[in-house]
């Protein structure tokens, strides 16, 4: 669908608070990727993001009444969807929690030649490249939560510093200072460690089997490649000519967006469909 002016947006969102069911339906189908993805980002596992994605939609539906356009529509969507996904503890990495020593230890020192075949019949190549997504998505849980969130709403959703700093309640200037630092963390560990967006000397290629066995892919489930990229100009309309701060833009390529996974769509349906829709509207 097309990307709509914050103007129509605020507009469904006063229809849909006032029960028109179509207005409701448009508005989910206008934010649902962009919840998806800053899940996605945020937790590490499509499995985790769906079910983080879809609270927040019903978060959002059932908080309609309390919008009242002092800023724009995506923003609060972003400011629900980040203090949900800041506090969420019901993700893997919750209480897996990961760090930058552990994964370049992992790089340094992992007997990767000793693993078998465990590809199960599935191209290499695209393990390699399920693989890659995956790594660069589980990284980002290497930062803490308020970082990560910063990280992504800067390189991957390019929020200028003003929308970013009301969305997390800090100031402008505090933002770019903490999105600056965090964007060199990163780019420092990839171009120390990674062979596929720096130079390092891990392959993916070479670290399927291993990957396999400590279950980060599975070779008859790969989300990422399964899953249906999309452009971010289908996506809501938030790039406000963030700054260029640091020109490391091109070393954060793997931030793609994919479309939101067919279970949440089929929830959204359902609470559309139910007997909920009659509490949500009166809500």
């Amino acid at each position: 669908m097309k990307k709509m002016t914050n103007e129509e947006l605020q507009a469904l969102a006063a229809k849909a608070a006032a029960g028109d069911k179509k207005a409701l339906e448009t508005l989910i189908l206008s934010v649902q990727d962009t919840v998806f993805n800053l899940s996605l980002r945020m937790l590490g596992t499509f499995a985790d993001a769906e079910d983080a994605a879809q609270d927040i939609l019903l978060k959002m539906i059932t908080h309609l009444s309390s919008f009242r356009g002092d800023s724009a529509f995506t923003t609060w969507v972003f400011s629900i969807a980040v203090n949900h996904l800041k506090n969420y503890q019901k993700h893997m990495f919750a209480h897996r929690p990961l760090s930058f020593e552990f994964y370049g230890e992992d790089i340094e020192h992992a007997r990767i030649q000793d693993v078998p075949d465990l590809t199960q019949g599935v191209d290499r190549d695209i393990l390699a490249e399920e693989l890659k997504m995956s790594c660069t998505n589980v990284m980002l849980q290497c930062l803490d939560a308020e970082s990560r969130c910063i990280f992504i709403l800067g390189t991957m959703f390019k929020i200028d510093s003003r929308i970013a700093g009301e969305i997390l309640e800090i100031s402008p200037e505090s933002y770019r200072q903490r999105l600056s630092r965090t964007r060199k963390k990163m780019a420092g560990f990839l171009s120390q460690y990674c062979g596929e967006y720096g130079d390092g000397r891990c392959r993916c290629k070479d670290r399927v089997n291993y990957a396999v066995q400590c279950r980060r892919i599975d070779p008859l489930k790969p989300d990422y490649t399964n899953a249906a990229e999309i452009p971010f100009e289908t996506m809501l309309d938030v790039k406000n000519a963030m700054e260029d701060m640091d020109g490391l833009s091109q070393d954060f390529s793997f931030l793609k967006p994919y479309e939101s996974p067919e279970r949440t769509k089929l929830f959204l349906a359902k609470i559309l469909d139910s007997a909920q829709f009659s509490v949500i509207k009166n809500s």
